[in-house]
């Protein structure tokens, strides 16, 4: 079978590159190892979580009894929850499955390996194909890294896939890893009944977020985890009573007995698998392909996107980038050129940042000035019970344009998407302060950081206007 292009891994980066291909009228194979389409996004990631992270999010709910509320503990059905997760990811593999059919794209299951630079085979226990194809994007992802120092064949030790699964909950559970993954699945099983240490080697958790928002995160859960920050796990030694974990800080070392430990400490790109480097694909010490803005890689004829590419891990970029070389291919000019990519910790309280962080304008050696709004002056967040978090505008100092922003609070993920348009089109204060907001709404808490950074905000003091006066 010979194709325009081959699609290595359906995650959302190849599925919406192979679409997008098939949309343009190309001739298009999808190429998935494992029997359902979607990647680890769909199937043991971010999908699955947000199922398990919606059930802990009605459990918090309940326990807030401020409101003249309030309810019984509740039961836990574990299997009923399996079953919300699973049959959350079933319903949008399967839509995947019809929606490659409807495009006529041809969906090989089974182990991708490029034989040269025009072909490749899929292995599976059954039989092994060759294809041949005239250009080709690699969307092979990551995985998770492991540390030699533990026990990883012991059930007590688990990973973000298999964290997911369930299968009990803890009565201790430590993380180690205290990024967006690992503090999401420690939010879910603290819901559900263990008591969670967070482990992490940096200065704070949640690397990549500004202080100030994590430091709203980590008060609203002083009660729920314990965070140790500048600790390092040193030894995991598996015991049948527990799992004692080693661990030094800048002051001492000390250990800890827990009854389940979860890596999550980062993911390694795949770039040094499927014959990748083999036929010619350069890529660096890390294993990540080196790409154009185009995702064309060191093969002309051949591109690459998501995880295994530079930059944030995250599969909005992903499938930006799957866009973006479907479209070359088709002899379209496009390049990926994104001003400002979204992170959002889907927590309690979610944490969400886009474009630059002051840590980063700071490095750049930017004049910049933020403007923060606090949710304790929203009245939807004080009617909602809600008033711990905040909104944070970064801005060019001279021109008031807007560089980046941060969101801490219910529902802060979904408020991201204005300050995304805002900094794409090159937004500034007076745009978005000008900009009606619903009132009460958290959206409005927007507008209202806009407002005070602009000099026009009348919902709390105007400095601007106080230091006019006294002058």
């Amino acid at each position: 079978m010979t194709y325009d292009v081959v699609v290595l891994g359906s995650g959302p980066g190849g599925y919406a590159s192979a679409f997008r291909a098939a949309d343009l009228g190309l001739k298009v194979a999808l190429i998935e190892r494992y029997k359902t389409l979607g990647g680890v996004c769909l199937n043991v990631g971010c999908i699955p979580s947000k199922a398990l992270l919606s059930v802990a999010g009605k459990i918090r709910s309940a326990e807030q009894t401020d409101k003249g509320i309030s309810f019984s503990k509740p039961t836990i059905d574990l299997e009923a929850i399996r079953q919300h997760r699973q049959t959350t990811v079933d319903t949008l593999t399967n839509n995947l499955a019809l929606m490659a059919k409807g495009r006529h794209v041809d969906v090989y299951y089974g182990e991708g390996k490029f034989v040269s630079t025009t072909a490749m085979t899929v292995s599976n226990q059954k039989v092994q194909t060759s294809l041949e194809f005239k250009h080709a994007i690699i969307a092979v992802g990551s995985k998770a890294i492991k540390l030699p120092f533990i026990p990883h064949d012991d059930p007590r030790v688990l990973d973000a896939t298999s964290a997911l699964q369930l299968e009990r909950i803890p009565k201790h559970l430590l993380v180690i890893g205290g990024g967006i993954i690992g503090l999401e699945m420690a939010t879910v099983y603290q819901a559900l009944g263990a008591g969670v240490t967070i482990v992490e080697l940096g200065n704070q958790i949640m690397t990549g977020a500004d202080k100030d928002l994590v430091r709203v995160f980590q008060q609203a859960n002083k009660d729920k985890f314990n965070f140790l920050t500048q600790t390092q796990v040193t030894d995991v030694t598996a015991t049948p009573e527990s799992l004692k974990v080693s661990m030094t800080n800048k002051d001492d070392g000390f250990s800890l007995d827990v009854d389940a430990v979860l890596v999550s400490i980062g993911r390694s790109a795949n770039g040094n698998t499927s014959n990748i480097a083999e036929i010619g694909v350069k890529t660096d010490d890390r294993g990540f392909i080196l790409t154009d803005d185009q995702g064309r890689t060191s093969v002309e004829h051949i591109f690459a996107i998501g995880d295994v590419t530079h930059g944030p891990m995250l599969a909005h970029k992903a499938a930006h980038q799957g866009h973006i070389a479907a479209e070359v291919i088709a002899g379209h000019s496009a390049h990926f050129q994104a001003l400002a990519i979204p992170s959002i910790a889907y927590t309690y309280p979610e944490v969400a940042w886009v474009g630059l962080t002051e840590e980063q304008a700071k490095t750049q050696n930017i004049a910049f000035k933020t403007a923060v709004f606090p949710w304790s002056a929203s009245g939807r967040a004080i009617a909602a019970g809600n008033a711990a978090g905040k909104t944070k505008l970064i801005y060019e100092q001279k021109t008031e344009r807007l560089l980046g922003a941060g969101i801490v609070g219910d529902h802060a993920g979904e408020l991201l998407g204005e300050l995304t348009l805002a900094i794409e089109f090159g937004a500034t204060l007076e745009d978005i302060a000008l900009t009606i907001h619903a009132h009460p709404s958290l959206h409005e808490t927007i507008g209202l950081a806009a407002e005070l950074g602009a000099g026009t905000i009348t919902d709390l003091p105007n400095k601007k206007a106080l230091l006019s006066h006294s002058n």
